[in-house]
């Protein structure tokens, strides 16, 4: 899967305020396979579909995926395809699949049926981390992140039929899920869409919803977990202690200090009394909630520990990290296993009985024997060792001075993932892409169909870069082949209203067609003027490009090329795709040149020789406006400068910089000297605030003008320092 990005509207247009931008997604010809991280795994034991297990992957490519498993095989049935970002957690309650990502938002989906997102719910002001939800109560979810923000949701209500309000409408053009980190809804409600794997587009605010938050988080949460019946849950993240919680209230209950550093996993028992956390101090925890102390600590790896996993009677515990290793610990014996290597860092466990399902940040998922139904037959074959409640450096000088040997040294099976581009250079013809993936894989991209050119396998990036090297703006062909089949059901569609209106007899197919693209969709002028350069992208249909965008109303939504059905407008796209795709118009790019005008401060009685106003690039740096009024500047010498074309060298000592008025006005590099007397010390003024020489033009027309008609400067002399 690879992202191009195409910029929106950058110029001093009045439309949009804030840029929209659309993403297209090339995906691989095989689009049953991650091709990123897998960040979390959970298993359903709702075999409604055949009486197999299904199991759940979350991955940083942006998609779920649901898993149909067998002894030996496990086929991909679905991808769900919504998020933006990077999915970090799911969890399934219920009927309800839940997910959260780090573009800010939880969505629910029907795990079993068509995996359609049926609702977007946005309250999270950051990265969403981490969920956790009680297995004998459907209705309860709770959710945490990076924005010191844990809170519990009621599924049921939330995803109950809503009415928009006004004011809902309106916030719904001016707030959107990647705004600024304040903006925060009280929720969403979403238009399901017909389609399979597709986003839903439409958000509007949740009207007499909204979730309860537990408040006292002072830093980011990246680890939740709730009892069976949803009455007890704990937190915990950078803060370095476990938070306890009721989730019927979100009051705080306790809090549990004795880690040295962030918390990264927390499994409850059934019952809620007994708490494991694992964290960053690589040190596992046992604590005992009645009590409210830690009963046991275990130090069996030797980096930090992100993935728990317990057996049903919390009698054992797996457990992995950042060192590569998967652990069984017996928590009454402290007898330890390490049962396997990876070779990536562990980011989930879960068991599906006597296996269990390691994620890593690799995009391949591999189960591994467990005997997770009966954990001290494992034991039995030797190997283990006592777990000690050591400090890190201890703990690391003693299992690394030890010879350990894992019990499996190859998984019973595994799901293969795609490799993830590590690296990419887009070549100067602005068509192809070259690419290296995660096993040094080398290919070369053709973005304007989506499609690998050619697969080099496993040479040197750096020397194909070099050998294959050849500029036009591929903007319009782009947007114009992305959006093909999207016009194409636009015109299916009016020309269906078209002939139910009974404007035109049905039979006259062509004069219809000629008229609905001349009268509402693309001037055949700019049509022809667009075909004229290069003819739209083709891309595949087999393995279609996914869209990432947004319009005037709700948030990112996204959705493959293919699955678009011609009712999405300005409220679905930004205006400017609309412009380019339907009248052959792209918004016109941010002028390189900035115009100002240079006048005398108040008070100021020396005057410089200019001629109206001046312009020059946006970077350049207030020291050359300054070296300009020291060559222009009238003191008491005679100025050779009758000729308007006169260049000049500013004379700063160690700086060469030039400047000069030609003509029009413009700043242009010259060579005279400042000869007759001592340089005067000049600053310049803008809105009464003395520049730094160092400021760009850009810079104060941004932060210190802020007005979009022309810059006005001012100079004065100072007195010497």
């Amino acid at each position: 899967m690879h992202r191009v990005g195409s910029t929106g509207n950058t110029s001093n247009s009045s439309r949009p305020r804030r840029e929209k931008r659309l993403t297209y997604v090339l995906n691989d010809a095989n689009d049953s396979r991650h091709c990123s991280g897998i960040n979390c795994l959970v298993i359903s034991k709702l075999s409604l579909l055949g009486g197999n297990d299904y199991l759940f992957s979350g991955s940083r490519d942006g998609t779920l995926k649901r898993w149909e498993l067998a002894d030996d095989s496990a086929v991909c049935s679905a991808t769900f395809e919504s998020h933006v970002d990077w999915v970090n957690d799911v969890v399934v309650t219920g009927e309800t699949l839940v997910s959260c990502s780090s573009d800010t938002t939880l969505k629910t989906w029907r795990p079993f049926s068509d995996g359609v997102c049926t609702r977007t719910l946005r309250q999270h002001s950051d990265y969403v981390t981490c969920l956790a939800a009680a297995s004998k109560n459907s209705n309860i979810v709770a959710s945490g992140g990076l924005g010191r923000e844990v809170f519990i949701w009621d599924i049921e209500a939330a995803m109950a039929p809503v009415s928009r309000t006004s004011e809902a409408m309106d916030d719904d053009t001016s707030n959107g899920v990647l705004s600024s980190g304040n903006s925060v809804l009280s929720g969403t409600t979403v238009r399901s869409t017909n389609a399979t794997n597709s986003a839903s587009l439409h958000t509007s605010q949740l009207q007499g919803y909204t979730p309860i938050a537990a408040k006292g988080h002072k830093e980011s949460v990246y680890a939740l977990a709730m009892n069976d019946v949803g009455t007890l849950l704990v937190s915990g993240g950078t803060e370095k202690v476990v938070r306890v919680w009721d989730p019927r209230s979100g009051a705080k209950q306790m809090k549990l200090r004795g880690h040295t550093d962030n918390v990264r996993a927390l499994i409850l028992d059934s019952s809620g009394r007994f708490c494991l956390s694992g964290s960053s101090d690589s040190i596992i925890r046992l604590w005992d909630l009645g009590q409210q102390r830690c009963v046991h600590s275990y130090a069996v790896h030797t980096d930090s520990v992100w993935a728990l996993a317990s057996t049903p009677n919390f009698s054992h515990v797996y457990s992995g990290g950042r060192d590569l290793s998967l652990y069984l610990t017996d928590l009454n014996t402290r007898e330890s296993l390490l049962l396997c290597m990876e070779k990536h860092p562990l980011l989930r466990l879960t068991l599906q009985d006597d296996s269990i399902w390691v994620a890593t940040t690799d995009s391949s998922l591999h189960r591994w024997s467990a005997e997770g139904q009966n954990p001290p037959k494992m034991f039995q074959r030797g190997g283990s060792f006592l777990a000690g409640n050591l400090s890190f450096t201890r703990a690391r000088a003693c299992l690394e001075g030890s010879a350990l040997v894992p019990v499996n040294t190859q998984p019973s099976f595994v799901i293969p993932g795609s490799p993830g581009i590590v690296q990419h250079e887009i070549l100067n013809n602005r068509r192809h892409v070259l690419t290296k993936d995660a096993e040094g894989t080398v290919k070369l991209w053709e973005i304007t169909r989506g499609a690998v050119l050619e697969d080099y396998g496993k040479v040197s990036f750096e020397e194909k870069k070099e050998e294959l090297f050849e500029m036009i703006n591929l903007a319009q062909e782009t947007l114009r082949g992305l959006l093909a089949h999207w016009l194409s059901r636009r015109r299916q569609r009016l020309a269906t209203q078209v002939s139910a209106n009974g404007d035109f007899p049905v039979g006259q197919e062509n004069a219809l067609r000629n008229h609905i693209s001349s009268r509402i969709d693309v001037h055949d002028d700019a049509e022809t003027h667009i075909a004229g350069i290069h003819p739209a992208f083709d891309f595949s249909t087999t393995s279609s490009p996914s869209i990432i965008t947004e319009g005037s109303q709700g948030g990112p939504w996204r959705k493959k090329i293919t699955d678009l059905d011609g009712t999405e407008d300005e409220k679905d796209f930004p205006w400017w795709c609309l412009e380019c795709v339907l009248h052959g118009r792209l918004s016109p790019r941010e002028s390189l040149k900035c115009s100002f005008y240079l006048h005398p401060y108040e008070g100021t009685t020396v005057q410089v020789l200019t001629q109206g106003k001046l312009s020059a690039p946006r970077i350049l740096r207030i020291q050359k406006v300054i070296n300009y009024v020291l060559e222009k500047m009238v003191l008491d010498r005679p100025l050779d400068s009758s000729n308007s074309e006169t260049t000049f060298t500013p004379g700063l000592s160690g700086n060469q910089s030039h400047a000069a008025v030609v003509g029009d006005g413009s700043l242009r590099s010259g060579a005279r000297v400042w000869q007759q007397k001592a340089k005067p010390l000049v600053e310049i003024l803008c809105n009464n605030q003395v520049l730094s020489p160092d400021m760009s033009l850009a810079t104060v027309r941004a932060y210190i003008w802020k007005k979009p008609d022309d810059l006005y400067l001012y100079y004065r002399l100072v007195q010497n320092r």
